[in-house]
């Protein structure tokens, strides 16, 4: 399967307006590769058909999805769904937003809900600070979302003008670099993730953690890998609307600390705090529809079919090492 982009679309999605352009180039990938999509199953959910299938990574190995789409001819708007890495988590993988994409199929949505690296069949994470693994890891994920934008706009039934991301903690950092990257996004809903490493790095922990792994090293990784600071791509994701929830039971990501994330971002933005944990809460998740909603101009979602869905389990701080 091809994908024959119009000249001005593809010029579009390669521009990074206001920054060097060369940073693209990380992100870059063969676009007149195939998917190569496969089905491996087809559940019915809430009424809804969720398509259980893999396509091409473009950094290799395979991208597990599932893709839920409503019936009819459309044209649909499209999400794409980038999970949390929760440690402990069951949804530590494309199950996180699952009933949530159901729930919105019925208002004209094709969801497609990915893998991340670290949820794949066979990864094994690297335990050791500041390796190259976590560098490799954080590419593919933005790649394989991007080719997951191929997958959708490659679909008939999507109208290319109502393409969304959400993403929560690592899936929102992986919606920052995309920001400022690709510019088929219309709006971004960033959940909870750290967005700039210019105001991480002025942290207590990081800078704990710069002198339990030495200074020398910790500051010539930081220097190799600035390309991946997310403020370098999120201060530019304009025009499209960014929609930033946080939780203000957080121990790292304070109410403060979120704020100076928040003011990075590019305007338009949304900000909103929110009496939760890291998991966020019933609260969040309505308000995100109704961004969703609004944004890619949906037919309303009931409450009651909201309300159905059910809430994120924050599991249990991990003991810390003795």
């Amino acid at each position: 399967m091809r994908i024959a982009f119009p000249a001005a679309l593809l010029l579009l999605c390669l521009q990074l307006p206001a920054q060097d352009a060369a940073l693209l180039s990380h992100f870059d990938y063969d676009r007149e590769a195939p998917l190569d999509v496969k089905e491996a199953a087809v559940e019915t959910r809430g009424g809804m058909k969720v398509h259980d299938i893999s396509y091409a990574s473009p950094k290799g190995g395979r991208v597990p999805a599932y893709l839920v789409a409503p019936s009819g001819k459309g044209p649909f708007a499209a999400v794409i769904w980038g999970h949390w890495y929760m440690p402990g988590s069951e949804f530590l993988n494309r199950k996180e937003f699952l009933a949530e994409a159901v729930a919105l199929a019925p208002a004209g949505v094709v969801s497609l809900l990915i893998d991340g690296p670290i949820a794949r069949p066979g990864h094994v994470v690297d335990q050791t600070g500041l390796n190259e693994q976590q560098i490799s890891d954080r590419v593919q994920a933005i790649v394989d979302t991007r080719r997951g934008a191929d997958l959708l706009l490659a679909r008939g039934d999507v109208d290319a003008q109502r393409l969304a991301y959400v993403g929560h903690s690592y899936g929102a950092e992986t919606g920052a670099f995309l920001s400022g990257i690709d510019r088929r996004f219309k709006a971004f809903v960033l959940m909870a993730g750290s967005l700039s490493d210019q105001v991480t790095l002025k942290s207590k922990e990081l800078q704990d953690y710069r002198q339990k792994v030495g200074p020398d090293k910790f500051d010539a990784f930081f220097a190799k890998y600035d390309w991946l600071d997310q403020g370098r791509y999120v201060s530019h994701a304009a025009p499209a609307m960014v929609f930033l929830q946080y939780a203000s039971q957080e121990t790292f990501l304070t109410p403060e600390r979120s704020r100076e994330y928040a003011a990075v971002v590019s305007e338009p933005k949304r900000f909103k705090l929110y009496d939760a944990p890291h998991a966020l809460n019933a609260e969040a998740r309505r308000d995100r529809i109704a961004f969703l909603t609004e944004q890619l101009k949906l037919k309303l979602t009931p409450p009651r079919v909201i309300g159905a869905v059910p809430d994120l389990i924050q599991p249990p701080a991990p003991k810390p090492n003795k």
